[in-house]
């Protein structure tokens, strides 16, 4: 999402994937705010936030700020947060909460430093929208578990959906006109687990 979009969701200062120190900086700053949403977070590209750090946001005295995460870093840390006071929001939220997953790949991706556009697709994303093509018909049980396990096996920043399908452990099991017709539910179809928690993170936020 763009911030024009965001802005048309909930009136929040739009900030680069967050990482260590970031959080530090806001709270030093005279007019601290009292709402943090978290979405992304770096990876690769500097050190990730951690759990201390949201928590020192969460335990501020005398104004404790409510944070909110979804989505990917944020859904990680609110996951591991959430008995601390951090607030989940979405799908990807509760499949940490639940332990459908855990590990912190799940949602590392890698991004454009200037435009900020995703350069891969993380592993939860892809997740969701297979299940939804197995739910759909568009491909069987025994197709999804081949993507996903030849998905997962991917380094982070390879996690393409173009590279998945073109994988020789995918071609040789699948047949090319379910893969096919996986490419085009994939391109048009396919829901974006990703942008709705944080459509939703947004929605929650503005309602304080």
């Amino acid at each position: 999402m763009d911030a024009a979009a965001i802005a048309e969701i909930a009136p929040v200062e739009v900030r680069p994937p967050v990482k260590r120190g970031d959080i530090d900086l806001l709270l030093a700053d005279p007019e601290p705010p009292t709402h943090i949403g978290i979405v992304d977070g770096q990876f690769l590209q500097g050190l990730m936030i951690s759990p201390k750090e949201v928590l020192r946001a969460i335990d501020r005295h005398p104004d404790p700020v409510r944070v909110f995460g979804s989505s990917s870093m944020g859904a990680l840390r609110a996951a591991e947060l959430v008995t601390e006071g951090m607030v989940g929001v979405g799908q990807v939220f509760e499949m940490y909460r639940s332990g459908t997953v855990y590990a912190d790949d799940e949602v590392a991706i890698t991004f454009d430093p200037d435009s900020l556009r995703a350069l891969c697709e993380p592993m939860v994303n892809i997740r969701v929208a297979i299940a939804a093509a197995v739910a759909r018909g568009v491909i069987s049980s025994a197709s999804s578990a081949i993507v996903l396990a030849a998905a997962k096996e991917l380094y982070f920043p390879d996690r393409t959906y173009a590279r998945i399908l073109r994988l020789s452990v995918v071609r040789d099991k699948v047949s090319d006109q379910k893969l096919v017709a996986l490419r085009e539910f994939l391109d048009t179809d396919a829901p974006n687990a990703k942008r709705d928690d944080a459509v939703a993170l947004l929605r929650r936020m503005d309602l304080g």
